[in-house]
């Protein structure tokens, strides 16, 4: 009789373990088909969460295809994380689900169990790219010309430090003003101190907007290179065969580093030439600006132009000394590098000093234009002074009150030269 009783006992945990067993076996194989990655098709543009407002559309495309969106922007690319594969093949898109529904604006990513409707097979939409932040930046260059301008010009610059050469290609120029509508432009191209040589482009007919793209050849010492200056003179020829003057542009070579890696692009708007002749002793162009909130008075020496030097060769050096004076009283001086031997050289230096707005009054600037001897003495060849009332009249009177009354601004002018004091 026990031995009947453990026999069925024996066969009741028998079948509890065997259905147990099966019961395990079922929910790991329920569990696995469970979590098996669902991939679904992205049908419609996905909406952005609320990271960047600016960046959120405002309409979205519907289902059907009959409605357009009504906004005119470019529409923002949603920015995905991808799942991670857990060494597993793809499957195929099986649902076409929209991702996201039109009625809900923003969503946030949730813990735990992912749906569909929140990811796209595990992935969750954090963004979105706007394309038009990626574009390349317009050059306006071509279009943007301020009030009056006569012309601009571009050229690059490259020397080849082993053949001691500067290679200058004439590009392009816009918005020329020939003086009689047609306009048909050439440029000639000087390597100062040099002015008795120059190397000219061919004339291109009847455009505003001539394209050159011609190349020339200086031979230049590297040692003197820093010391020279590019000069552009514009030229329109008329019916007649005549040459008028549009316009010149200047590129003192001391600020650029010039290798023969890559070529230096420039663009320069066009200056109109001073056509009055030069006073006796010369003329010197220079800028004022007073910062009233920082208390500096700004000098930009800028140019000369018919000196009368005492030794004409090329070795010769002129440079100029801008002075601070208060009350006739020495402040502060300053000088530009010194300009190879030429009557109309090129500085473009700028020059600041610290001057409280009271002392405007009793304040000038005097600046001197000197020629280096043999050894350390220098011969003036001329000098301006500009400052109120109280040491000046005429135009450089009037220079020094409209920087004065035009605060932050450069005021650029002219000035005559005179004798040196004895």
């Amino acid at each position: 009789m026990s031995e009947q009783v453990a026999a069925v006992a024996g066969g009741v945990i028998g079948g509890i373990l065997l259905f147990t067993l099966i019961g395990i076996a079922l929910y790991l194989l329920w569990k696995k088909l469970c979590f098996l990655p669902s991939y679904e098709e992205l049908a419609n543009p996905v909406t952005p969460p609320c990271l960047e407002p600016s960046l959120q559309e405002q309409n979205f495309t519907q289902s059907s295809p009959a409605i357009q969106p009504k906004s005119t922007r470019t529409r923002s690319v949603p920015f995905i994380i991808p799942p991670k594969i857990h060494a597993r093949d793809w499957i195929n898109l099986i649902n076409e689900e929209p991702i996201q529904e039109d009625n809900e604006l923003c969503m946030t990513p949730q813990s735990g169990s992912r749906s569909s409707f929140h990811s796209l097979a595990g992935a969750y939409v954090i963004g979105s790219i706007n394309p038009e932040l990626y574009k390349d930046p317009e050059d306006n260059s071509e279009t943007n010309f301020p009030e009056g301008n006569i012309g601009r010009l571009w050229f690059s610059v490259e020397y080849e430090q082993e053949t001691e050469r500067l290679l200058v290609s004439l590009i392009k120029a816009r918005n020329l003003q020939a003086p009689a509508g047609s306009c048909s432009p050439f440029v000639k191209i000087y390597l100062l101190p040099d002015e008795r040589r120059f190397l000219q482009s061919k004339t291109k007919r009847k455009t505003p907007n001539p394209h050159f793209d011609e190349n020339f050849v200086f031979q230049a010492s590297s040692k003197t290179l820093h010391q020279r200056t590019l000069k552009f003179l514009v030229f329109h020829t008329d019916k007649q065969k005549r040459h008028h003057l549009l316009g010149q542009a200047i590129l003192p070579l001391k600020n650029e580093t010039l290798t023969s890696d890559s070529k230096l692009v420039i663009w320069r708007d066009l200056e109109a030439e001073n056509l009055e002749p030069p006073s006796e002793y010369g003329d010197i162009q220079f800028s004022l600006s007073y910062n009233d909130y920082l208390g500096r008075l700004t000098v930009v020496v800028l140019r000369a132009r018919g000196l009368k030097l005492q030794d004409e060769s090329l070795t010769t050096s002129v440079y100029v000394k801008v002075s601070l004076m208060n009350h006739n009283k020495f402040i502060k001086c300053k000088k530009t590098a010194a300009v190879l031997g030429s009557p109309n050289p090129v500085y473009n230096e700028s020059f600041s000093f610290k001057t409280d707005q009271k002392e405007l009054d009793t304040a000038s600037l005097s600046l001197s234009v000197l020629q280096k001897a043999e050894g350390d003495k220098s011969h003036q060849l001329g000098r301006v002074v500009v400052g109120p009332y109280m040491y000046t009249r005429g135009r450089e009177l009037e220079h020094w009150n409209e920087m004065t009354s035009k605060p932050k601004e450069l005021v650029k002018r002219w000035h005559a030269l005179a004798a040196a004091p004895n």
